[in-house]
């Protein structure tokens, strides 16, 4: 059994694609079973590898999750971090925390990207021209596990 149902991964890119439509910035879901060490650690070398410090306004943001270890992370590049309120990133946590703690992941995914979408857009409006600068879709790290 997928750690997502297909309903709710296409839940997930779809609340992506929404946020993402008022704003330049891009967020991206990134799973894993496990992550030894610190959940901020790991999603910092996530982020990283996954390019999302390369957007042109350094306004990427990722929700990093592993799932079997019930840790969570969710970071921004400088662009958004220097601009949101500093306890922002810790009230987005508990946010999706509360949906976590209840066993609904998908929500808490959604909850965490919608008050992300909401930052992004007041600080990094949609401005004409604006391309998708990263793909929508959830990345699961461990290449071939879905789980």
């Amino acid at each position: 059994m997928s750690l997502f149902t297909t309903e709710e991964q296409e839940l997930i890119a779809n609340a992506i694609a929404d946020a993402e439509k008022a704003t330049s910035g891009e967020i991206r879901i990134a799973v894993e079973k496990t992550c030894h060490g610190s959940a901020f650690d790991r999603a910092t070398e996530y982020f990283a590898e996954l390019g999302m410090d390369k957007t042109a306004q350094h306004n990427g943001v990722l929700i990093y999750l592993a799932h079997a270890d019930r840790k969570f992370a969710i970071i921004g590049d400088r662009g958004i971090d220097s601009v949101v309120p500093d306890d922002f990133w810790e009230t987005t946590q508990v946010a999706m925390k509360a949906h976590f703690l209840s066993g609904n992941l998908a929500e808490g995914i959604i909850a965490g990207v919608a008050l992300a979408g909401e930052k992004l857009a007041l600080f990094f409006p949609y401005q004409s021209g604006d391309i998708n600068e990263l793909p929508n879709d959830i990345i699961y790290m461990d290449q071939d596990e879905t789980k």
